[in-house]
């Protein structure tokens, strides 16, 4: 068997196919989620906490003769600065995206034991099986 069949077993299997799903569906959630924290979420925690952006949040590192204060100016100068606004962006971002991914989850979970609990018991085996079985395990001796 050639690498080249091989290969196309291995891509076209299904494991493989679910995980490029998989792959592109979450960096497409991942936007959306970007998209929630940047426009929905952060505007309403800056208007509690008093116009406040966490992406401009940070400390300068390094020498700064031209005393630039936006981060974009600090890091194209190539000055080293401390983004700790940036990671809680991120950190809030996944903290969200986690929880929407745990709700899935357990809505899941709940789905499939309704499922399961709604699945017909087995019906009961009539007597006259059963005593044909015996009979027949009765003459195997």
């Amino acid at each position: 068997m050639g690498m080249l069949q091989e290969f196309k077993e291995f891509a076209v299997k299904g494991n493989a196919m679910d995980l490029a799903v998989g792959v592109i569906i979450g960096a497409a959630f991942g936007k959306i989620v970007d998209s929630v924290v940047g426009d929905l979420i952060m505007p309403l925690v800056s208007m509690v906490v008093g116009k406040l952006d966490f992406s401009n949040l940070f400390l300068v590192l390094g020498n700064n003769p031209e005393n630039l204060t936006a981060l974009a100016d600090l890091k194209k100068a190539g000055i080293p600065v401390f983004a700790y606004g940036s990671f809680i962006t991120i950190l809030l971002n996944f903290i969200i995206l986690a929880f929407i991914i745990f709700m899935m989850v357990k809505q899941m979970n709940r789905l499939r034991k309704a499922d399961q609990e709604e699945a017909p018991a087995p019906a009961e085996t009539p007597e006259e099986v059963q005593l044909l079985r015996e009979i027949r395990d009765s003459l195997k001796k």
